[in-house]
């Protein structure tokens, strides 16, 4: 007789499978406190399974999730980058299995994981235990709310700026990578670029980047991408599109098999370059998008 999972278990065998699904269905990847609203809108939970844990305040059901996906990390399915999920062909494929199949592979490939890399005492069948776990699976918990706020607060102010005053900070973010920004185009027309970028003042030493910026709520489009690389003539020109809406599947293809070299910045992408380059930039630069790091401890996420 096939053994009955305990109840936090069954939640997390339910919560994994919607959770990767409803990854897949937005074309593989998708932000964390997206994922919860969508989890939210399509499954129906218990009381139980909606209750707060008395000590952390935290929802059962997203405690659950958030414990449990790191063993879908562990197991090749899933790669979080900046409180976005994406799903691997790995995941893809395991998803098709069904959530009972997927729910046994990611354990079996954690456990797999474990043995190769640390030293952990084998508590699967302490059942009763995994409950505990999960409500002390706090300090992940807190990381992550603080990252998500984090990653909202930057997002809005991004959002808040006007389409001259993003390309200005795309222009800052250049230059703190090492690049000089000889053109920004002005407002008016531009001819389809923003800012022509070069590693040396007078632009002799390849590649020479050509940015084009979208600073909007839609993706950008395959005809947009058509479009800048119909802009670079020259040897050793490298174009850079930066769309705050990200971009739409066709688009990411089009870039992909492209036999110039086009590289899609989206709005996470941006925040992360802008976060790890901070340091390098001037401090006039960082005041267009200024930040404080806090340190905390690390956490396996």
């Amino acid at each position: 007789m096939e053994k009955k999972l305990a109840p936090s278990r069954a939640l997390a065998s339910k919560v994994i499978f919607s959770a990767l699904n409803v990854v897949k269905d937005n074309n593989n990847e998708m932000r964390y406190s997206e994922i919860l609203k969508e989890i939210e809108r399509k499954v129906k939970f218990s009381d139980w399974e909606k209750e707060r844990y008395e000590t952390t305040g935290y929802v059962r059901w997203q405690s659950v999730l958030s414990f449990y996906s790191i063993g879908c990390v562990k197991a090749g399915y899933l790669i979080k980058k900046s409180r976005v999920w994406y799903l691997t062909q790995e995941g893809i494929e395991a998803v098709k299995g069904g959530e009972e199949k997927l729910f046994e592979s990611i354990k079996m490939k954690y456990k797999n994981w474990a043995n190769e890399n640390v030293e952990v005492s084998n508590n699967d069948s302490n059942e009763e235990d995994t409950d505990t776990s999960i409500e002390h699976h706090e300090t992940v918990l807190i990381y992550n709310d603080l990252l998500e706020k984090t990653l909202e607060g930057m997002i809005n102010y991004i959002n808040g700026k006007n389409p001259y005053e993003f390309q200005d900070l795309v222009a800052a973010l250049l230059r703190g990578m090492g690049y000089y920004t000889p053109f920004v185009a002005p407002k008016g027309k531009d001819g389809g670029v923003d800012i022509i970028a070069y590693k040396d003042p007078l632009g002799t030493t390849v590649p020479r980047i050509q940015v084009q910026i979208k600073h909007r709520e839609n993706a950008a489009s395959v005809k947009e991408i058509r479009e800048l690389m119909g802009l670079l003539q020259k040897d050793g020109d490298v174009g850079v599109f930066v769309s705050t809406g990200g971009f739409s599947p066709d688009a990411k293809a089009t870039a992909r098999t492209s036999n110039v070299h086009i590289e899609l910045i989206d709005q996470n992408r941006f925040i992360e370059l802008w976060q790890n380059f901070y340091s390098k930039l001037s401090d006039q630069d960082k005041n267009l998008f200024p930040l404080k790091p806090i340190w905390f401890l690390d956490v396996n996420d």
